[in-house]
């Protein structure tokens, strides 16, 4: 009788000591979702990712670059869950590999060109026009600009300096980097005289000013597409980008100096 009430009491032990099923022990990691945007994005894009974590406890890691750079890893199987670019161009390169999920793009964003000169420059204002010559402007000094064939900030000063008729002049004296922000970082160090970003790089850094802005028609218009990634398998891309377009996010990306593109949605 001892033996069989001792060997029921062992059966009984793995039951209530089996574990529960893998599916329903919380492993305590973090949802996370990761975008890949353009260089000039990263301190608005920052604040509206932390917004976004506060609203959805979702993490956002997000990779700054230049957005040919990041297309061509996109292209190459890097694995990221959204796309933003500084033009069309490269998320266009992207569709048409079918490398964004049809539906999802925005054009979310709109910025200016500007010319700027380091904070302590004697020049103030200077008149951008047909017949404007930077080259003479520049002097002696360099003028930088995000690489002319490839970066949108430098297509974009590219289309400027041809329509207004001073590329052939400016040419051999642009000192061009991989970005925009490595472009404003050459102004900032006083290694350049003058350079071509945007006006929301211009505004994040204390050590230039504004000394002109290029008009809007001589470039085509700077907008900012956002595309979810066709291999991504996350389930918070749809919840992002819709966050990207709410009132919240739209005051974020204004108090930097974008122009929001679209109608702001509810969170």
């Amino acid at each position: 009788m001892l033996a069989r009430l001792i060997a029921a009491f062992c059966l009984l032990i793995p039951l209530a000591a089996a574990p529960q099923p893998a599916a329903a022990q919380s492993t305590g990691e973090q949802a996370t979702l990761t975008v890949f945007a353009a260089a000039s994005m990263r301190n608005a894009l920052d604040d509206v990712n932390k917004a976004f974590t506060k609203t959805s406890g979702v993490r956002v890691t997000a990779s700054y670059a230049a957005s040919s750079a990041l297309a061509k890893q996109i292209a190459q199987g890097a694995p990221t869950d959204i796309y933003v670019s500084a033009n069309i161009k490269w998320m266009d390169f992207l569709a048409k590999q079918k490398l964004v999920k049809p539906g999802t793009r925005i054009d979310l964003l709109g910025n200016r060109l500007v010319l700027i000169a380091p904070k302590d420059s004697k020049l103030d204002h200077v008149t951008i026009k047909k017949g404007f010559n930077i080259a003479k402007l520049a002097g002696s000094g360099r003028i930088a600009v995000a690489d002319t064939k490839a970066v949108p900030a430098g297509l974009y000063a590219k289309a400027a300096l041809i329509s207004l008729g001073a590329w052939k002049a400016a040419q051999p004296k642009l000192a061009q980097a991989e970005n925009v922000r490595a472009t404003l970082a050459y102004v900032a160090r006083g290694e350049t005289p003058f350079g071509i970003v945007y006006a929301t790089d211009a505004k994040i850094e204390p050590k230039v000013k504004i000394v002109g802005t290029f008009p809007a028609g001589s470039h085509p218009p700077i907008t900012y597409p956002v595309g979810r990634i066709a291999a991504s398998k996350n389930a918070h891309d749809v919840a992002y980008l819709r966050f990207l377009q709410t009132p919240t996010a739209k005051t974020i990306f204004e108090r930097y100096g974008f122009s929001f593109l679209v109608p702001p949605k509810a969170s």
